[in-house]
């Protein structure tokens, strides 16, 4: 009786060693063809490092040749820039509250920035020009990697700024207003970054595969209305990505939640 139970626990051992590799397997399924580097042990999307530093060049550029001669009265390109600060300050302040949203500026400008200027290259940039040995370039959200990376850096930035400005105190938040809602305050951690992540890649896979779509079936006139609605949906989502953001973390440095 002893063997055949041991007989019978291998057997549900082994059955459970299938499934998770059945589980494994159905991890490794992809959409499409992707480029990748190796870069030590671990295999990276290169189509979407390209663009990324191609989207970072762009901003570093803007930044280098608008700032290099500040004037006292400024010039076009000192004012474009001034504007844009400016614009990011105001969104920070408010979500954040006056007194606190300073060193937070330059994290969600940041954010804001660099989505702002991916999601328009996907629109304006040629980038299925340039041919790679597999895959195409797109933009930099339109990967779900990127998306992930830019909501995660958002969660650790709230937690950040609970924790410097509450210490400890900022786990009471999951007890309040009463300690059953605790599962449901945890979970809430979870949702944040997912939601973020989410609406980012999908809006902007979306509006891509949609355009693509047309241009295959009506490829003049059609179209362009529907790029110029990409361009505006761009700007959104860079838009309330980095609103949220800040709303989080002004959130996180509030006595109560």
């Amino acid at each position: 009786m002893f063997r055949g139970g041991n007989t019978h626990t291998a057997q549900i051992f082994i059955g459970i060693l299938n499934d998770l590799n059945d589980l494994y397997e159905i991890s490794g399924v992809e959409v499409g063809q992707h480029f990748y580097w190796q870069i030590g042990g671990f295999q990276v999307h290169a189509q979407v490092l390209i663009t990324s530093w191609i989207v970072i060049a762009i901003l570093l550029s803007l930044a280098f040749f608008a700032t290099r001669n500040l004037q006292t009265i400024p010039t076009s390109g000192q004012n474009f820039v001034e504007y844009i600060l400016e614009f990011i300050r105001d969104l920070t302040r408010t979500q954040i509250g006056e007194e606190e949203y300073r060193p937070w500026v330059p994290f969600i400008g940041t954010m804001f920035l660099f989505i702002f200027v991916s999601n328009r290259s996907g629109a304006l940039l040629p980038w299925r020009v340039f041919e790679l040995p597999h895959g195409e370039l797109a933009a930099p959200t339109n990967d779900i990697n990127t998306t992930v990376a830019l909501a995660l850096l958002t969660s650790v930035a709230y937690f950040y700024a609970g924790l410097h400005k509450r210490g400890l105190s900022y786990f009471g938040k999951y007890i309040q207003p009463t300690p059953v809602l605790l599962p449901i305050n945890i979970l809430e951690d979870f949702t944040k970054p997912l939601s973020l992540s989410f609406r980012l890649f999908g809006n902007i896979s979306a509006d891509e595969l949609v355009v693509a779509v047309l241009i295959s079936l009506v490829p003049l006139v059609v179209p362009i209305p529907m790029m110029f609605l990409g361009l505006f949906t761009s700007a959104i989502q860079a838009l309330i990505l980095a609103t949220l953001a800040a709303a989080y973390i002004g959130e996180s440095m509030e006595g109560h939640h």
